[in-house]
């Protein structure tokens, strides 16, 4: 009988203390309700939500309503350290260079950081009739500019200009400036980084042209692969 007058004994104690528990009142009747407050974005991610805000919800660049000096000047504003963009940065050296999707924005842009293998340059190409917004991240890039057509020339390189845009420059494109162009890391020993806004995402949706350096002639190819997508590296 003490043995089985223990054994109550404690199972009341027991259940006293959980119903102490149980009958505790949080300090705010929003204790129990209040989840753990998001960190703060980086100067990265601040940076993307300052263009898709520029942007708008249902504006392309092209729209009355977007500045594309505004856009520049947001990218070029942007100060924070290679650590932010790391995460979307992947390489791939049996490559030139990778594409890799940060943000579709509005459902009219695509925001892609580009990672350049040492020594090797994009082919010639046009932006499939879209606006596009460049910022070297790291490194350097030789941008060769195609005049073209023009008159009395043999090929595309008769008529190129090729200045090579720091970390830091930011530049724009505009659909109606026709000149196909390239870019090129000329440091062989270095990666080069760039973000590159396209809007509207023609290439992506629909590929765009590449054309022979010697002839000038050019080809469609497609450009919907992404090497990675929002920091995930694609199979």
């Amino acid at each position: 009988m003490a043995a089985k007058k223990t054994t109550i004994n404690t199972l009341l104690s027991s259940d006293m203390s959980n119903d102490t528990t149980a009958h505790h009142s949080p300090t705010s009747l929003h204790d129990s309700a209040r989840g753990s407050p998001e960190p703060p974005l980086d100067s990265f991610h601040t940076l993307v939500q300052a263009i898709n805000k520029i942007l708008g919800p249902c504006n392309g660049i092209d729209s009355a309503g977007v500045d594309v000096e505004e856009l520049k000047s947001a990218m070029r504003a942007f100060d924070g350290p290679d650590e932010e963009w790391q995460k979307y940065a992947f390489q791939d050296y049996s490559r030139p260079y990778t594409r890799n999707l940060v943000d579709r924005g509005n459902g009219k842009s695509n925001l892609l950081i580009l990672v350049w293998t040492p020594g090797k340059a994009s082919p010639i190409h046009d932006h499939a009739n879209a606006h596009c917004v460049m910022r070297i991240l790291k490194g350097s890039l030789t941008e060769t500019i195609y005049g073209w057509p023009c008159e009395g020339a043999d090929g595309l390189t008769d008529c190129a200009t090729s200045p090579t845009h720091p970390t830091g420059h930011t530049c724009s494109a505009e659909p109606e400036q026709l000149e196909p162009h390239a870019l090129c890391n000329a440091n062989t020993e270095e990666v080069a980084v760039s973000l590159h806004l396209y809007t509207p995402p023609n290439a992506a949706r629909h590929g765009c042209h590449i054309f022979d350096q010697r002839t000038g002639k050019k080809s469609k190819v497609q450009q919907c692969h992404f090497y990675s997508e929002l920091g995930v590296k694609m199979e």
